[in-house]
């Protein structure tokens, strides 16, 4: 009897403490060794809270969090960085969309006569990196018609001549005038601003290539072939020193499109 009035006073006093303050209640004893375990607590719906998480494991998660809400910032950031480095590119004279392109908006050149004119005229002085010797006045059509021979035939083709090319010396370009000046021709395609006679290439090291000179040159006969040829297709009209005689020196490059494909010689 006294056994079981003194056991009963112990439950008693536990509930009593429990009921007191459950987060103080009895704790899980460490299984031997050093290993020391979380504490479980006890929730005021009698739940048990699961133990916290290794610290390392937990900083890592917020280290992945705080790159993850910073990465939309980076990428706003190199946008940024893109959009000024476009905007000093356009300021320094980027035109008809390309930053390859450089020069200035003419806008609209009338013609003197009937046929002649250009609605939407760019005046070039460089495309590709390729400096031009006069700024020459053309529609953004043969512009970048240009952009696509330089970097696909021309800077190839004179890659390992002195150094690669530098300038295109311009022969002609936009001008209101009949076909190789022929009296009752038609309006050739200068006076539309679609075309562009290329007379000579000069190298890195100064040495001028020209087409007079050089079509037939054992050291630069290849590539003088190549570029034309590579013109063929970027342009509508190809003409070179085979064509006929008004053509002897200069490469004439327009944009002029037939049915039958480019017309080249």
């Amino acid at each position: 009897m006294i056994r079981a009035a003194v056991f009963g006073a112990v439950i008693c006093t536990a509930q009593i403490a429990l009921a007191a303050d459950p987060a103080s209640s009895l704790r899980p004893v460490p299984r031997g060794g050093n290993a020391v375990q979380q504490p479980v607590t006890l929730q005021p719906s009698g739940a048990i809270a699961q133990p916290a998480q290794d610290s390392a494991q937990q900083q890592a998660k917020e280290r992945s969090g705080l790159f993850s809400s910073l990465r939309p910032l980076f990428r706003t950031n190199k946008i940024a960085r893109e959009g000024r480095a476009r905007e000093q590119l356009r300021k320094k004279g980027a035109i008809c969309g390309d930053i390859d392109i450089q020069g200035e908006v003419v806008g609209r050149v009338p013609g003197k006569i009937n046929g002649c004119g250009v609605e939407n005229a760019v005046r070039v002085r460089a495309v590709s990196g390729i400096a031009l010797s006069q700024k020459a006045v053309m529609d953004c059509g043969t512009a970048k018609a240009l952009k696509t021979w330089l970097e696909d035939a021309a800077k190839p083709a004179l890659a390992k001549k002195g150094g690669g090319l530098k300038t295109l010396r311009v022969a002609a370009h936009y001008a209101c005038r009949t076909r190789n000046n022929q009296k009752g021709a038609r309006i050739s395609e200068h006076g539309k601003g679609r075309a562009i006679d290329i007379s000579a290439f000069k190298l890195a090291d100064g040495t001028e290539v020209s087409v007079l000179k050089h079509w037939n040159a054992q050291r630069f006969s290849s590539a003088m072939r190549q570029m034309h040829k590579g013109a063929c297709g970027p342009f509508g009209t190809v003409l070179g020193p085979n064509a006929d005689r008004f053509h002897q020196d200069h490469f004439h490059f327009d944009t002029a499109r037939y049915r039958s494909g480019s017309y080249c010689k």
